[in-house]
């Protein structure tokens, strides 16, 4: 089984949406790796979203365009983002008592704060764009 089968394997099988490089240590060299993560990029398997961070993906149908495979959406790839950095992050009070539960409005956007000593990294998924600046 050659190496680009093996990640796309070990993609397919995760749980998890968010993935690393370094996650894919064990299966080949740096360079190769690199070559199979953006070959699977260009196929729209995955999509890039920083440095170092990619995230499942599927081929629109309208766009014909790669976009996140996460149900949650964007927001929910953000927070996997900081929860897999070991960041501890708040987000804002209107977006809590929405996802808690205790508000049916939905905000149009969930706002994070967090110490950028800990994560200071612009990250781009689809549209979206977190940084610590917002």
């Amino acid at each position: 089984m050659t190496a680009t089968d093996r990640i796309y394997q070990k993609i397919k099988r995760s749980r998890r949406y968010v993935f690393e490089r370094k996650d894919f240590d064990n299966y080949a060299s740096y360079d190769q790796i690199g070559r199979v993560l953006k070959k699977l990029v260009d196929k729209g398997v995955l999509m890039k979203i920083g440095y170092g961070l990619y995230t499942k993906s599927t081929i629109n149908s309208l766009t014909n365009k790669p976009m996140p495979m996460n149900p949650g959406g964007t927001d929910a790839i953000m927070r996997e983002i900081l929860k897999l950095r070991g960041v501890d992050f708040e987000m804002d009070a209107m977006s809590l008592k929405s996802i808690n539960g205790q508000s049916t409005q939905i905000p149009a956007s969930i706002r994070y704060k967090w110490d950028s000593k800990y994560f200071n990294r612009s990250l781009k998924v689809g549209n979206r764009v977190l940084n610590n600046r917002q």
